[in-house]
């Protein structure tokens, strides 16, 4: 017997993002998932030696990886849409759910449990911690999806960067390691390849 899930799950790249912006260079689901995990697990590593937690930096990057595979079967609902009302936010939370419970059930039964606790995750206080900063990584995908926007001149997502950057503010107190990765590791997105190489030179 076999089992879509993987075949389902590949078709995020067709998922695009930011669909009522114009934008320089399109976006798919796929490569903001992989950027989503990397920065999740690197806020975690920061967590785990510059705050003295104990973070699994692992099962942050997975979570990141699959945070917004639902959307193969929601698709991508732009922010302004989903935020607009609490009732409007409240059903996509329960039509996400559906979504992810539908991809689970592509899998063999012995190899669901593993998933679910990547999808679902449970309620402990470290669970909500990583969800938590999985969410940060999110939204600092995003704020470099505008970063890289404006430097190419595409002054479209001037609005999203700001509303993003104040989300962010809002959970710096919670979450110190979104602070450090903004001051060490933002500054050069949207640089091209050379200025990059010029920087480690110096």
């Amino acid at each position: 017997m076999s089992y879509n899930f993987f075949a389902t799950v590949s078709r995020m790249k067709y998922i695009q993002r930011w669909a009522l912006m114009r934008s320089s260079r399109e976006e798919n689901v796929s490569e903001h998932s992989l950027e989503t995990a990397m920065i999740a697990h690197a806020l975690c590593v920061i967590g785990n030696v510059r705050y003295g937690k104990t973070l699994d930096e692992r099962k942050a990057a997975l979570i990141g990886l699959y945070h917004d595979a639902s959307e193969i079967i929601t698709g991508d609902m732009p922010t302004p849409v989903k935020y607009y009302s609490e009732e409007i936010r409240d059903a996509y939370r329960r039509v996400e759910t559906v979504a992810q419970e539908r991809l689970l059930s592509q899998l063999p039964e012995d190899l669901r449990p593993a998933y679910e606790t990547v999808f679902l995750g449970g309620e402990d206080g470290e669970e909500k911690y990583l969800r938590r900063l999985v969410k940060a990584a999110d939204k600092l995908s995003a704020l470099i999806k505008c970063i890289e926007e404006e430097r190419s001149g595409n002054t479209e997502f001037s609005t999203a960067r700001s509303s993003i950057e104040r989300g962010l503010a809002g959970m710096l107190e919670e979450l110190p390691e979104i602070r450090d990765f903004m001051e060490e590791f933002l500054p050069p997105y949207g640089r091209t390849l050379d200025e990059l190489s010029e920087t480690e030179k110096k």
